[in-house]
């Protein structure tokens, strides 16, 4: 892409550059960070349109037990709502009415409230009636039995010392009553009781009133619609579509009025595709969660409930099933060629699942304007905090087109105050920046003191801050890579490093975001001898390298530990000094797999003529097609299998001349911290440089 940016902000221009305007064409190609090289030998690979339609980019989590999260029901059946039942009401009553006259219709209902008014409140067995008697008076209990007609209160003389006896007449009298009653202890150890009113909030009576609040116990007994006892965390599917999982969670939190601490998942999804994943949310009532499913418009769904003892902690997943739908798919050659496309996409398939793919930082990593993320990590970490500001707030080729009217200000007033008035909220890290400086004092030539500008940049929330240094550990370990492929081909080399299995019980992944998950464990390697390579024991696929920190071991393979020396020396960083005053910015490094292999690869490719329809169904209309099937295993089957999610169009209606156009229909399993759009960009042979706007 020759039209392609280029252009690097260097720190001395950025004062005086001349005003740019904001455009389209991505701001970052391949090659500026680090992604270099293919594993493909053909030089022939397949173009097609990526996310035309959110169907298109599916993903579902891979739970550590290796179960595939599916949507495969909607929650709780609850029967009908309210709602339902007084509308449901209303129209029998309109039925029955119907002819009627005014005084007729009065006579009846009358006549059934008298009915309604003398049926029996509760029915009070004599076997409950006789344990009763065993706490309280005959005289106490005749009294609790009037409350059903005074609607009054009354408290007993009996007083209970003993903790366990009090609780056991609580339980009693609910059970007696059928739950119609409230019971609390009062100060005396005497019993208080009154008529129940949403008793489902009621938490007064201590921790046993408590956890018997959390149960729903319906008229067979069945305790919690089937999940079985309470117990502290509510897990569930949730399956959305076009929103993020913050987004997602932040809305169910406001939704049932809870803190979106109580809320946690495995990991993140993007917005733009369908994707199913697991939630948990600390002390949650199926009842409520379930009800979720009602709201219109929402753009999630919630299913597969059950109770655990046990929270899901960021990271509790072992990767992610993608299916993606690639549209409009044609030889990346001269179109006036012979190139048989299923040929040639048999031809990269194969390479895909025989190699992988080089397990590179996907391009959304490095961001999608003309200062990329790691370039500000660069001035972090060469503690230049000036030109860390100025980068985040000075004119640049590609922006945002709402910060550019900021920009504009900045660079023409550097006036903080009023730059910030012209900055939309949403932009955290310049609006971070621009509060902290305008109460900052600045010299002749409206600068500021270094403290100034680290202060602005530690206002900036950290994962935001941290996310610039992990962009630049990215940029390397890309480089270094690119250059492993270069140097030694596909082969295990001497000096190599490996996960130590006899030391680790785990492996560790690089922390990050988008695609990535944070993960923190230690793990040991080690470099591999000239009788390691001779064994057969390793492969390229056992290969390991570090992103840049001081509590990492480097290749002991001279060449490349010579190519980290060499890359980071081109920003005067030492990959040997990597410690900071300023702890946050100091890096640890961690490990990452040289090469990632798909499991479970397929795909097929389909022809089709009308352009906007979906071709691939999601969880949801799967669901919807099968929720008549009884057979259990026949729907698991259905889930995972690949042709039955394909949809079959009618061609006939459509006029014979139009020509066919056609998709592949790719379904892969990935590692958590693998991206996709660089398994795509292998399997295809593709620059991935315009999908980096695609979030």
């Amino acid at each position: 892409m020759a039209e392609q940016i280029k252009r690097t902000v260097s720190h001395e221009d950025l004062p005086g550059a001349k005003k740019l305007k904001p455009t389209l064409i991505p701001a970052l190609t391949e090659e500026a960070v680090g992604i270099l090289k293919f594993i493909n030998p053909t030089a022939v690979g397949f173009q097609g349109a990526l996310k035309t339609l959110h169907s298109d980019f599916q993903v579902n989590e891979i739970e550590p037990s290796g179960n595939v999260v599916h949507l495969t029901d909607l929650g709780i059946d609850m029967g009908k709502s309210k709602k339902e039942k007084k509308l449901e009401q209303k129209a029998k009553e309109a039925q029955e009415f119907e002819g009627k006259t005014e005084e007729e219709i009065a006579a009846i209902k009358a006549e059934r409230a008298q009915a309604q008014e003398n049926e029996p409140k509760y029915q009070l067995s004599q076997e409950d009636k006789t344990e009763l008697l065993d706490y309280i008076s005959e005289e106490e209990l005749n009294q609790i039995e009037q409350l059903f007609h005074t609607g009054s209160h009354m408290e007993t003389k009996t007083s209970i010392d003993d903790k366990e006896r009090r609780g056991k007449l609580h339980q009693l009298l609910r059970r007696a009553f059928q739950g119609k009653l409230e019971s609390t202890t009062s100060g005396q150890n005497t019993f208080k009781i009154v008529i129940a009113k949403n008793r489902g909030n009621n938490r007064r009576g201590g921790d046993a009133n408590v956890m018997d609040s959390m149960h729903h116990v319906d008229e067979n007994g069945v305790i919690n619609y089937g999940l079985g006892p309470f117990k502290p965390y509510l897990h569930f599917a949730v399956f959305k579509q076009n929103r993020d999982t913050m987004d997602v969670a932040s809305n169910i939190a406001k939704m049932l009025r809870i803190s979106p601490k109580t809320i946690n998942y495995a990991g993140t999804k993007d917005r733009r595709g369908v994707t199913c994943q697991k939630f948990c949310i600390h002390r949650g009532k199926v009842l409520r969660v379930s009800a979720l499913n009602k709201m219109k418009n929402s753009n999630f769904k919630l299913g597969s409930f059950t109770y655990e003892d046990y929270p899901l902690k960021l990271g509790d997943l072992s990767g992610n099933e993608f299916t993606i739908t690639l549209r409009d798919v044609k030889p990346a050659v001269d179109e006036n060629s012979n190139a048989d496309l299923r040929a040639i996409v048999a031809q990269c398939f194969d390479s895909f699942d025989k190699h992988g793919f080089i397990n590179y930082f996907g391009m959304q990593r490095f961001g999608s304007f003309s200062v990329p993320t790691h370039q500000l990590g660069i001035a972090l970490l060469q503690e230049d905090w000036e030109k860390c500001v100025e980068l985040l707030l000075s004119e640049q080729e590609v922006c945002a087109p709402a910060t550019v009217e900021m920009r504009k200000i900045w660079k023409e007033k550097r006036d903080a105050k009023e730059a910030a008035k012209a900055l939309p909220r949403h932009f955290v890290a310049e609006n971070s920046i621009l509060k902290v400086l305008s109460n900052e004092s600045q010299d002749a030539e409206k600068k500021y003191k270094p403290h100034s500008y680290l202060k602005s940049l530690l206002a900036i929330p950290k994962n935001l801050r941290m996310m610039y240094v992990h962009a630049y550990q990215s940029y390397v370990w890309n480089l270094v890579a690119s250059k492993r492929i270069e140097l030694f081909g596909l082969e295990a080399q001497e000096g190599d490093l490996v996960f130590d299995e006899q030391t680790n019980e785990t492996t560790s992944v690089d922390d990050g975001f988008e695609e990535d998950v944070a993960v923190t464990n230690t793990v040991a390697v080690k470099a591999l001898t000239k009788d390691d390579i001779e064994s057969g024991k390793y492969s390229i696929f056992d290969v390991v390298l570090p992103s840049p920190g001081f509590k990492i071991q480097y290749p002991t393979n001279e060449k490349l530990r010579q190519v980290y020396i060499d890359t980071m020396a081109e920003n005067n960083l030492d990959p040997f000094n990597l410690m900071r005053k300023n702890k946050e910015f100091s890096l640890t490094g961690a490990y990452r797999t040289l090469l990632s292999k798909p499991k479970d690869l397929s795909y097929e490719i389909i022809e089709y003529k009308v352009d906007g329809k979906p071709l691939v169904r999601t969880d949801l209309e799967l669901l919807e097609m099968n929720k008549e099937a009884a057979n259990d295993e026949t729907e698991k089957e259905k889930e995972s299998s690949l042709t039955n999610r394909i949809i079959k169009y009618d061609e006939d209606a459509v006029d014979s001349s139009t020509e066919p156009k056609f998709a592949v229909v790719l379904k892969m399993k990935l590692d958590v911290s693998s991206y996709a759009t660089m398994a795509l960009r292998e399997f295809m042979r593709i620059d991935t440089s315009r999908y980096a706007q695609m979030k």
